[in-house]
């Protein structure tokens, strides 16, 4: 059997403070940061709304999010437009500030290997890996997805 067949496409992903893996597939389009929208009574790490392609995404700091960092740079920054995984039509997707452009990586399934000491992870934090001898952390989409929806119905009974 060819152990190419077990090779994923994936992305990598800087953010302040850590670099993210995710599958290629998750990612619909990486765009320039522009202001966003703010967004009454939001945690810090939900920055806002941004437009795209006719939708007013949230627009969030995985970095904040996670406690990885206090703040991030938006000078040079990109936003990564993710698909979001819970179904729900009124917001199929959702954005990430980044730093720097993403970029694509092979993922061997023999070269990703769990990290970290097995303690308490950050919020949106699904694992620490090692893919060959980089440090990455696989985010929950969904579970950061599901903190968005809820920080913004928070927003909304707030206004």
């Amino acid at each position: 059997m060819d152990g190419k067949q077990n090779d994923i496409r994936g992305v990598l992903i800087g953010v302040t403070g850590a670099r993210l893996l995710l599958p290629n597939a998750s990612v619909a389009e990486v765009i320039t940061y522009s202001l966003p929208e703010p967004v009454p009574n939001a945690p810090d790490w939900l920055y806002g709304r941004i437009r795209w392609r006719g939708w007013r995404l949230p627009l969030i700091s995985f970095a904040k999010m996670a406690g990885l960092a206090r703040g991030e740079s938006e000078l040079g920054a990109k936003v990564v437009v993710l698909k979001a995984l819970g179904g729900n039509p009124r917001q199929p997707y959702f954005a990430m500030l980044t730093q720097g452009f993403p970029r694509l990586v092979t993922v061997p399934a023999d070269q990703l290997m769990a990290a970290g000491d097995g303690g308490e992870l950050p919020p949106g934090v699904l694992q620490p890996v090692l893919l060959r001898d980089d440090e990455a952390v696989i985010p929950d989409l969904a579970a950061i997805e599901q903190m968005v929806v809820d920080a913004l119905a928070v927003s909304a009974q707030a206004a």
